[in-house]
């Protein structure tokens, strides 16, 4: 019979005089008057194990050489550990007193400390993941992800919902990135695509009657990555049928918040999630993914500056362009070599052509440009932005979308720098009715600011030949503490609109067959109303466990530049597998 395991965490003061058995790895080892001390752990937690010479020998001699990392087997009794307890420790008031002892590996010195958070560069960390995933923080994280997850599938379930995988190699089709090409070999010459999301697959399950699905898809994006952005993810992916988004609302809230809690993660998710549509949250953040925990907020003084003497705004209003401001509470700190340094960096990163300034004294105005306005223009200053005798009023003036990002930016930034970030506050938050189509900078062509199967607001179909970068869509996303955490819409199911919009992004109906007839044609079968959601899990454990880079909750991540570098992937391949392929690569260009 197999001898039963306990887990090196679980033992307490009521099991003492048990005998057990452990498995675990040395965590640390010491030596005290002839007594071999050893806190052995595992998934579980740390148990302290003695090794007396006296009572067990063997034991003893073979706990001697035991050193960090090495795998081991013990048997022993449970003791109370008396007035020796270790309140850091959940087992911290037994020890096991070991009658026996089997080295089951042996291990060399690691490369860096495995049993402590000390500071480790991370390429090195990715190098050894396997030895970075022993470490508390990383099995902390693995072990709320896994509970977040089952968390939302028995939320899924318990509404109704069931789990319906999709294929993993589809047929590549628009969806905003690029992506990871996959080649048929029996097709040669032919390509599968990772999927970037289930999109059309899951809207295909409502057309076939299934009504509720939910998956938790794996997701591949071959795009730039940042902190919270990985090539390949894993997202909540929902859709339901008869339903508009009240009903997509009130589930993705109750879901969330149900596995937040099961998770344990901190703080508690306040529902309903409040609401605000992209115009405002771009009118008062600069930014379609706002971070409200904190004001700044951004004020118009367009009006204001139509009529000044300060050319740059004048002329920057007179071509169109908008003037807003941020007032910046006791930025009366903000010195002219801070604010045309430091922060006019900033707004320069979004294209603004600089940062105008002036502080409000108790006195009065001051700034360089203060003398170019009223002392009434002055006063309407005061009250559109709020500023109050010593605050910073910080303006751009520019195109209205390059103000809404270089001030966007730049409240954030204020907000870190000045300690305005309150760390145990949760604003989740829906943004509601995004346009519609957007022109692509390099191409100037209309794209869809989603995917084109996001229907038009009712209001604004008749915009679509006439004037469609006015149009909303019923699109929406969730934002969690300035971060987007997964967006959704109804979807379009009337064939005429989807021809409409088809025709807006310049996509001939040969064209919009060639890529999508297979939904196409689904569709004229009878197709419900419908609509769904995708919600990035990471993102969410990432804010979970106030972690900030998406690698921390991930077990095997990719680099900034895409590299695994555990396995050293991505590699080069046997060309013999590219000759059955059918692939053949191009010359390197010749290094300079």
């Amino acid at each position: 019979m197999a001898t039963e395991r306990t887990p090196c965490g679980e033992p307490r003061i009521a099991d003492a005089g048990r005998h057990i058995t452990v498995y675990g790895w040395v965590d640390h080892h010491r030596d005290h008057g002839g007594l071999k001390f050893v806190d052995l752990r595992d998934r579980s937690g740390i148990l302290q194990v003695v090794f007396n010479p006296t009572t067990a020998p063997e034991a003893h001699q073979t706990a001697q050489r035991v050193r960090q990392e090495w795998v081991l087997r013990v048997e022993g009794e449970l003791r109370p550990r008396g007035g020796n307890v270790n309140p850091k420790l959940e087992t911290g008031e037994v020890e096991l007193h070991a009658t026996a002892c089997t080295v089951l590996s042996a291990a060399r010195t690691p490369p860096f400390p495995v049993n402590e958070e000390s500071e480790v560069d991370e390429r090195l960390r990715l190098r050894h993941r396997s030895l970075d995933l022993r470490r508390p923080r990383l099995q902390r994280n693995l072990r709320a992800r896994a509970r977040f997850i089952g968390g939302l599938r028995r939320a899924m379930e318990s509404l109704g919902f069931f789990e319906i995988e999709t294929p993993m190699m589809i047929r590549a089709t628009p969806e905003g990135a690029r992506d990871y090409l996959v080649p048929s070999r029996v097709s040669p010459g032919r390509f599968y695509a990772l999927p970037q999301s289930p999109q059309l697959y899951k809207q295909l399950c409502m057309v076939a009657g299934l009504d509720r699905y939910f998956q938790i898809a794996r997701c591949m994006r071959d795009e730039d990555l940042r902190a919270d952005r990985q090539p390949e993810f894993t997202q909540l992916d929902v859709e339901m049928s008869f339903i508009d988004e009240e009903d997509i609302f009130a589930v993705l809230e109750q879901v969330i918040s149900e596995a937040w809690e099961e998770a344990g993660f901190a703080g508690r998710i306040r529902t309903p999630f409040p609401r605000i549509t992209w115009h405002e949250a771009m009118d008062r953040y600069g930014s379609d993914k706002p971070d409200t925990r904190f004001g700044l907020e951004l004020r118009d003084l367009t009006e204001v500056a139509r009529g000044c003497g300060f050319r740059v705004f004048a002329d920057a209003v007179a071509r169109g362009g908008v003037v807003k401001a941020i007032a910046v509470p006791g930025g009366a700190d903000l010195t002219r070599g801070r604010i045309e340094g430091e922060l006019t960096g900033v707004v320069s990163t979004f294209r603004a052509r600089g940062l105008a300034y002036l502080w409000r004294r108790e006195q009065g105005w001051e700034g360089g440009i203060a003398k170019f306005f009223s002392p009434e223009e002055l006063d309407r200053i005061a009250e559109i932005t709020g500023a109050a005798p010593g605050d910073a009023v910080l303006m751009v003036a520019d195109r209205a979308a390059v103000v809404a990002a270089a001030l966007g930016a730049l409240r954030v930034h204020l907000a870190r720098e000045r300690g305005l970030l309150d760390p145990d506050r949760l604003d989740m938050i829906w943004v509601t009715e995004f346009p519609m189509f957007e022109r692509d900078e390099e191409t100037g062509a209309l794209a869809p600011l989603h995917h084109p199967f996001t229907m038009v607001h009712a209001d604004d179909v008749e915009l679509l030949e006439s004037d469609p970068l006015r149009i909303r869509s019923r699109a929406y996303d969730i934002v969690l503490n300035g971060r987007e955490i997964g967006s959704g819409s109804i979807r379009i199911t009337d064939p005429e609109v989807q021809a409409r919009v088809f025709r807006a992004l310049g996509m001939s109906e040969e064209e919009a067959h060639a890529k999508f007839g297979f939904l196409l044609e689904a569709f004229q079968y009878g197709v419900p109303p419908h609509g769904g959601f995708a919600a990035g899990v990471e993102r969410l454990v990432m804010e979970g466990l106030r972690e900030e880079n998406i690698r921390e909750v991930i077990a095997f991540p990719k680099n900034q530049q895409a590299q695994e570098l555990m396995t050293d992937a991505p590699a080069e391949v046997d060309p013999a597998q590219l000759e059955e392929l059918g692939i053949a690569l191009r010359p390197r260009p010749p290094s300079r």
